[in-house]
């Protein structure tokens, strides 16, 4: 987090007394990033947060990955994930795997029963709140969190994600390391700068820290491990619940950030897709693609050209309007696209001519860059058109099999 951040007691001076109203210590916790170096926070708990009376595995959702082979852009339908409801599906044990490297891992779920206490142990997470309302409640503190929110989540933060209101939808992008603001956008001290396209105004942390009860209870935790993808399941169990925190402060912790809240960067001809960039991770980055005035060069072309991932996978998520350079293409709410490195793509035939005097795009898209190839999770083989890789010929293929 790029701002320092107190909430509930803590004493005056780190790693000092801190005791109880009858007398005891605190156990001072610090959580923080690459040994010792980076972003911290010390947090203070009732109880000691290393206590754990059972251990035992947990068997993870499917995290088979199977190589885009042969390769070819893709159309996946999330909505046809769930589409017979969400009955009894959370937000952690529910999620199916969509694509993945060694970098990074998408999911969808769309969830309408609480989820059990959670942590991923392998790196950060970023959820965003495609509809639905939801508690995401954190040792730190909860975050109330609806439509067009991102929740950014630290590594190793227990936390659950309790729906209100009905079922939640959640695009999941799972880090295999730390996700912040894009470093362009921060001063040396951390402070977002003028440029950037949100400020700390527009990020809302946790609720106070709350003392929860509870004994014998399960966190479901995701590590490095010897499963699919070098990623396993444990479930510990501790005496006591781990929501014990009376205080923390520091740089580290959880918080949201609705999309509504960013200014997107314009200009009189096409920005390109690092102007849309919000939050950046290693080997990745996420862009959004939000209602805007689009270009006002007399002739400007509004949508992008066409152009190769020469170095990058792109995964659009599309959650909001109708995204101009798609239509025809059978892209609708809640579809993906994959377009991988070594196919130029761009829009769909009729898209330019059509755009060429617009003042405004009604379109909210999410969009996942990758600086290595992703591999087709069960979920994408499950929902693959088969069709998309067409699109741009009016549907005409060569040969009539679907593609592999």
């Amino acid at each position: 987090m790029p701002y320092y951040r107190s909430a509930g007691s803590v004493p005056r001076k780190r790693h000092t007394q801190h005791r109880t109203p009858d007398g005891g210590l605190y156990s001072e916790e610090l959580m923080g990033e690459e040994g010792f170096s980076s972003d911290s926070s010390l947090l203070y708990h009732v109880n000691v947060p290393s206590a754990v009376v059972d251990v035992r595995a947990w068997e993870l959702p499917d995290q088979t990955l199977t190589p885009n082979h042969p390769m070819a852009p893709r159309h996946f339908a999330t909505h046809a994930l769930f589409d017979g409801g969400a009955t009894g599906v959370d937000a952690v044990t529910g999620r199916r795997l969509l694509l993945g490297n060694g970098d990074v891992r998408l999911s969808y779920v769309v969830a309408d029963t609480p989820s059990p206490l959670y942590r991923n142990a392998i790196g950060d997470e970023c959820l965003y709140v495609e509809s639905g309302r939801a508690e995401v409640r954190t040792l730190f503190g909860d975050l109330s969190v609806g439509e067009g929110d991102y929740v950014i989540v630290p590594r190793a933060t227990t936390y659950d994600v309790v729906p209100t209101g009905g079922p939640v939808r959640i695009y999941a992008i799972e880090a295999n390391s730390h996700i912040g603001p894009p470093k362009r956008y921060l001063s040396r001290y951390g402070q977002l700068l003028e440029h950037a396209p949100y400020c700390e105004r527009d990020l809302r942390g946790p609720a106070e820290p709350r003392v929860v009860e509870g004994t014998d209870v399960d966190v479901h935790i995701k590590h490095r491990g010897p499963g699919p993808g070098g990623i396993a399941g444990t479930v510990h169990t501790y005496p006591q619940h781990p929501f014990d925190v009376v205080g923390w402060d520091g740089c580290l912790y959880p918080y949201a950030f609705n999309v509504a809240d960013y200014e997107p960067i314009t200009g009189r001809i096409h920005q390109p897709p690092p102007a849309h960039e919000v939050f950046a991770g290693n080997n990745f980055v996420v862009c959004n693609f939000v209602p805007r005035k689009v270009d006002y060069h007399p002739l400007a072309v509004p949508v992008p050209y066409y152009h190769s991932n020469v170095d990058s996978d792109e995964v659009m998520f599309y959650c909001g309007g109708d995204y101009e350079a798609r239509k025809g293409s059978g892209i609708g709410q809640g579809s993906i696209s994959l377009h991988p490195g070594g196919h130029p793509h761009g829009p769909q035939p009729g898209a330019v001519e059509r755009s060429i005097g617009a003042e405004f795009f009604d379109e909210l898209a999410v969009m996942v860059d990758t600086f290595r190839p992703l591999e087709l999770g069960e979920a994408a083989r499950a929902t693959d058109d088969g069709r998309y890789a067409y699109s741009w010929s009016g549907g005409r293929r060569l040969r009539a099999e679907q593609p592999a």
